[in-house]
């Protein structure tokens, strides 16, 4: 386990509270936590699972029909 002592603001306090308190942790590591993980879900890029990488490659290996409109389209599938 890593240790950090970070310096925050009375609101940023005031939030991991909240957090604390509203996810039912005992502490605030717990909340930096939870905010982190919820942080790298919503926005850094997830890593592709290998299962998944191998499915692409299938897909884009695979045979295309290429239409001009959508109404080559809609006439082509119906």
């Amino acid at each position: 386990m890593v240790q950090n002592i970070i310096n925050i603001g009375e609101r940023e306090d005031r939030i991991l509270n909240i957090v604390k308190a509203k996810f039912g942790l005992s502490n605030k590591s717990e909340a930096v936590a939870l905010l982190i993980k919820t942080y790298e879900e919503s926005f850094l890029e997830p890593e592709l699972r290998p299962e998944y990488i191998v499915k692409l490659e299938k897909i884009r290996k695979g045979k295309y029909i290429k239409y001009k409109s959508l109404e080559e389209l809609r006439k082509a599938t119906s």
